[in-house]
């Protein structure tokens, strides 16, 4: 496994990072001994980067990943903690809480969950509306200088919001969605980002499972799969999204690999400090995106996919209305 930094100011991580999120039920139904056999595989294969939110499920991913890693040296992984999103008991969505005194109570029950006495990143999942980033990033600053937390990370913001925050601490890595049918942080955020010497954690690389080629229009999914609500897995929009697939397809074959293969390969080429997060959930798909670490695309092979994936060709947005209102990266 190789490994890049996470920005100038972030740690050094595996150059693949595993998204845990799909393992508490945003997908739908999962299996809780394939979920902490998938993690267990992942850290034998060299990733070292576990992403999480404390919202994900309302604590059970923080506590199935505690669980898994029973046993392990501390420093042989790091943890990517989001924290802010408030849910209600049947796991709706209320809104964001940033306030300082928010921050670190939410640190104190992570820890607790993880079983750990620090994280490595930690992050606000959104930006919350009513509290300036520089109280939210104070508080961070609070948690890093009593050594519970290593570095600071931001996910989903804009430009203004990264520079704000920056002055107030460094920051190691933005996480953001972005993939071939996501190409939106190219324009603004990732020259920033670049200039400010922050590195990227690239979410929904292979956008839920769109771009997989694994996803048909008659796939199934039950009410609590995200998918469910998602604009770009309706109707027409599904179908147009699906096609651009095809394009994936025919390069695949000419290189002997999956569809997959070549979107997380696609994102692992976009620079080194990029770090793509995989939201395998079982050790067959585990083991299918690491083989993306093993795919060389060619000067050629990166134009033709440029010219197949054009910035916003995808239908729909990413989000749900309410989602995109919580986005100040799309503001």
């Amino acid at each position: 496994m190789k490994n890049r930094p996470l920005g100038q100011h972030g740690p050094k991580v595996s150059a693949l990072g595993l998204g845990c999120m799909g393992m508490s039920g945003m997908y739908g139904a999962t299996d809780r001994e394939e979920s902490i056999a998938t993690i267990d595989a992942a850290l034998d294969a060299g990733i070292t980067l576990l992403d999480t939110g404390d919202f994900y499920g309302m604590g059970h991913n923080e506590m199935l990943i505690g669980e898994a890693l029973v046993g392990r040296s501390r420093d042989s992984y790091q943890l990517s903690v989001k924290f802010g999103a408030q849910r209600g008991p049947a796991g709706d969505w209320l809104g964001y809480d940033a306030r300082p005194a928010a921050v670190k109570t939410a640190l104190a029950y992570t820890l607790q969950r993880l079983r750990t006495d620090y994280v490595d990143i930690y992050r606000p999942a959104r930006l919350d509306p009513h509290v300036p980033i520089e109280e939210t990033v104070g508080a961070i600053a609070d948690l890093v200088k009593a050594g519970y937390v290593r570095s600071l990370g931001l996910s989903e913001v804009g430009i203004e919001t990264i520079r704000r925050a920056n002055a107030v601490m460094p920051v190691s890595d933005l996480q953001i969605e972005y993939s071939l049918i996501s190409r939106g942080v190219e324009k603004e955020i990732l020259p920033v980002c670049r200039e400010l010497g922050i590195g990227i954690t690239a979410y929904g690389v292979l956008s839920r499972g769109l771009i997989s080629g694994h996803w048909s229009k008659d796939k199934q999914t039950d009410t609590r799969d995200f998918r469910t609500h998602s604009p770009r897995f309706q109707g027409d929009n599904l179908a147009h999204n699906l096609k651009l697939v095809d394009a994936m397809q025919d390069l695949a074959s000419i290189k002997g690999c999956s569809v997959a293969q070549v979107a997380i390969a696609w994102a692992l080429a976009q620079g080194e400090d990029i770090v793509p997060l995989v939201g395998s959930r079982t050790r067959e798909r585990l083991g299918e995106a690491l083989g993306a670490l093993d795919i060389v695309l060619t000067a050629d092979d990166l134009a033709t996919l440029d010219k197949a994936f054009p910035p916003g060709v995808a239908a729909g947005d990413r989000y749900n209305t309410q989602g995109m209102a919580s986005l100040d990266s799309e503001r």
